[in-house]
Order: C-alpha cells, then sequence, then structure tokens
C-alpha cells in the first residue's frame, strides 16, 4: 500500500511538470526504439544468411582456392585469383575411387563484373557463370523452361544462356517465353550475342541465383579474353561437390581434401568448406553486427540516462524546501531517497514502454525495404531484444537516479527550510 501511494504521487509529481518530464524520457524513448530497431535488422539479416547459405542446395562441399589461413575464397573473390584450382582437380574430384560418396562434381567461374544483358530495348544486370552440365545437379535447381546447359553445348563452345528467374522477368514480359529469343552480354568493350536455352524456376525473394545467368564455360574462356589463362591452363573460381548422404558431408570434405593435396603435391592451396562451415562463419558475423548494433544504440540510452540524472538533480534542487518540510515532520531518509528512486523508475519505465512501441513500429516499417540500395532488409522483432531493450532501459534510470535520490536524502532539514 505504502509502495502504491508512493507511485501515485510520484506520478502526479511528474505530471506537475509535463514537458519537462516529456524531455526527460525522450532520451530514454531514443534509445529502447533504437536498440529494438538496430537489433531487428541485426537478426533479419543472420535469417536472411541462413536462408542464402540453405539456398545453395544440400550436400554441398565447395572448393575454394587459396589456403585455409589465407581465408580462401574464390567464389567471392571471382576468376582474377583463381590460381590454385584447374579443371585436372574437377576431373579428379569426379574419377576419383577414394571418394565413394560423391554424386555430382561441377566449377564455376565468375567474373567480378555484372554484365549488362540487353533483349530489344530492355536490359538487366546479372552476375555471370560460367559452369558445365552438372551445374543443375549439384545445385538441385528446377528448370521454369527449356534446357539447361550440355555436354554438346561445352564441346561445341555454343553460344547459350541460361537466364535466372529475375533477369528472364527484366527482359521479357512473360520469362518462360525466353527460350529461343536471343540476347546480348555486354562486357564493357566486349559483347556475347547468345541464344536462350533455359530459365531457372523462381528461387525465392532476394535469392542471387535469381539474377545470375549460366553459359557454357568454354564458351566464356573462348570468347572473353580475361577469361583465358596465358599459359592455357584451364584454371576455376570454385568446385562444388554434391555428397549423397548428409551424413557423409563432413567425411567426405576430409576425403576431398587429402585428394587434392595428393594431386597439388601436399601443397594446400585451396580450402575445403560445407555448408556448416558457412553457416556458422555467417552466423558469428551476424552475431557480431547485432551485438554491435545493439552496443551503437545503447549509447543513447546512456545519453538518456545522464539526462534523467540531471533533471533529477534540477528536480532536488527545486524541491529542498518540500524535502525539508517532510523531514521536520518524521521522514526518514530512506523515504526520500525511496522517493526518488521511485520517480525515476516510473519515467524510466514509462520512457522504455513508449521506446518499445515505437522500436516495433519502425522494425515492421523497415522490414522488406531497400532504401536506395536496391537490396531488401529484412527485419526480426524478437522478445529477447524487447526485454534486453526495456531492461537495461530501467537499469541506467536507476543507476542515473541514485546519485540525486541519495542527494536529496542527505540534505539537512535546517538549511533546507532556510532555502527560499
Amino acid at each position: 500500500m505504502i509502495a502504491y501511494k508512493m507511485v501515485r504521487s510520484a506520478i502526479a509529481e511528474l505530471g506537475i511538470n509535463k514537458m519537462r518530464t516529456g524531455l526527460t524520457m525522450l532520451g530514454i524513448i531514443i534509445g529502447v526504439g533504437a536498440v529494438i530497431a538496430l537489433m531487428s535488422v541485426g537478426q533479419g539479416a543472420s535469417k536472411g544468411i541462413s536462408a542464402e547459405v540453405n539456398g545453395l542446395g544440400s550436400n554441398l562441399v565447395f572448393v575454394d582456392p587459396g589456403a585455409p589461413d589465407e581465408g580462401g575464397d574464390g567464389g567471392d573473390q571471382g576468376f582474377a585469383i583463381a590460381f590454385s584450382l584447374t579443371d585436372s582437380d574437377v576431373e579428379t574430384l569426379q574419377t576419383s575411387t577414394a571418394l565413394p560418396d560423391v554424386e555430382a562434381v561441377t566449377s564455376v567461374m565468375q567474373t567480378p563484373l555484372e554484365p549488362q544483358v540487353v533483349a530489344g530495348n530492355r536490359t538487366s544486370t546479372a552476375t555471370m557463370t560460367a559452369t558445365d552440365q552438372s551445374f543443375l545437379q549439384v545445385r538441385d535447381f528446377e528448370l521454369a523452361a527449356g534446357a539447361f546447359l550440355t555436354k554438346e553445348d561445352l564441346d561445341r563452345r555454343r553460344m547459350n544462356v541460361v537466364l535466372g528467374w529475375q533477369a528472364a522477368t527484366d527482359l521479357f514480359d512473360d520469362a518462360t517465353s525466353a527460350v529461343g529469343q536471343r540476347v546480348r552480354l555486354n562486357f564493357g568493350p566486349f559483347q556475347l550475342n547468345l541464344t536462350v536455352v533455359g530459365v531457372l524456376k523462381e528461387q525465392g525473394a532476394n535469392s542471387e541465383e535469381d539474377a545470375q545467368i549460366f553459359i557454357p564455360v568454354s564458351t566464356f574462356r573462348a570468347r572473353v579474353p580475361f577469361g583465358r589463362s596465358p599459359t592455357g591452363t584451364q584454371f576455376v573460381s570454385q568446385i562444388i561437390v554434391r555428397v549423397n548422404d548428409s551424413d557423409h558431408v563432413d567425411s567426405t570434405a576430409a576425403q576431398i581434401r587429402n585428394v587434392l593435396l595428393q594431386e597439388h603435391d601436399l601443397t594446400e592451396n585451396f580450402t575445403v568448406s560445407t555448408q556448416n562451415d558457412l553457416k556458422e562463419t555467417a552466423n558469428r558475423v551476424s552475431r557480431t553486427l547485432t551485438i554491435l548494433l545493439g552496443a551503437i544504440a545503447g549509447i543513447s540510452l546512456v545519453v538518456g540516462g545522464i539526462g534523467i540524472m540531471n533533471i533529477m538533480l534540477v528536480s532536488v534542487t527545486e524541491r529542498t524546501r518540500e524535502i525539508g518540510i517532510r523531514k521536520a515532520v518524521g521522514a526518514r531518509r530512506r523515504d526520500i531517497l525511496l522517493q526518488f528512486i521511485i520517480e525515476t523508475v516510473v519515467v524510466t519505465v514509462l520512457g522504455g514502454a513508449v521506446g518499445v512501441a515505437i522500436g516495433v513500429i519502425v522494425a515492421r516499417l523497415a522490414d522488406g525495404q531497400d532504401f536506395g540500395t536496391g537490396s531488401a532488409i529484412g527485419t526480426i522483432v524478437a522478445l529477447n531484444s524487447i526485454a534486453i531493450a526495456f531492461g537495461v532501459s530501467v537499469l541506467i534510470g536507476l543507476f542515473f537516479g541514485i546519485y540525486p535520490a541519495y542527494r536529496a536524502s542527505r540534505l539537512d532539514p535546517i538549511e533546507a527550510l532556510r532555502t527560499e
């Protein structure tokens, strides 16, 4: 009952100067809202990355150029640095008897450029991947129309192309009608006139594969000057291996490493990784991003706490005579201390509640928006982020409210009554 009366008294006291109370709460509102909104972005990014990794397919092992301690990742760095993996490695993995669980092997070459694809008066910017006929099986993609690249396409270096769903949609009114149509690829001064032989099914929201186009790797090497090696060696950017059983992925990855070590004269100038490795790395980066964003937003909470302390100190000064009267009629130090602490808690709780509402609204509004970046962001508002933001705001309010409350409780009643 006493605590209830103190809360009512605190609310009444704060209501006397509504403008000052609102400004005091503003720092907490902004801080809590920012923490929730930014943490939702981090958690949304984590989910998006996991979805991207899962979208690569299932039971996959990736071999990239570059030693493990160099962070080899030829898939991202492109063909320009792919100087340790060759067609010979691909053939070895396809034929080795030491790899009984390997179902299929494919290789890719990717350029750091995004060629412009033109069909009539319509254009699309896509990522080009040069690959072979096994790619569709390894990645477990499905066709919406037409066919994928064939061995004959590679042997004859045909000018054929398979379009991702988004690329086909950009270029034609009906994506499935793209088969048989002619498109032109512009690489700066270089051009390729290609025939569409297939269109992939849509892979899902924000999937990179939807904006990719696929041509025979032999055609790429023959037609694009920077796709050839001056020495004649057929380098590749990445080798992807599909394993026939998810239980054998890790063991097969180890076997692939051993086979390639023998092929490379015991020089480990390549990196073997699995989807689990990629997912673990991605999740670690996402967690770091979420913590970093939360910490940055948390700074505004600290600023809000400092604002509370300043306002409460002003309140103590203004109410010095009131404190003196209360002490003169029997109020103890702990009563004064509790009174001001409760006022601080009320301010932070109200500010935190409003901040939670604003943070959730902002996160919902931001979900799916690209903000001019060309890539939509996803947000996930988790209960733990709300609890953390709200709990931290209350703790900060208490921390910064203790000193003004302590100062009020230490006032000498006689000196306080003399204050005008």
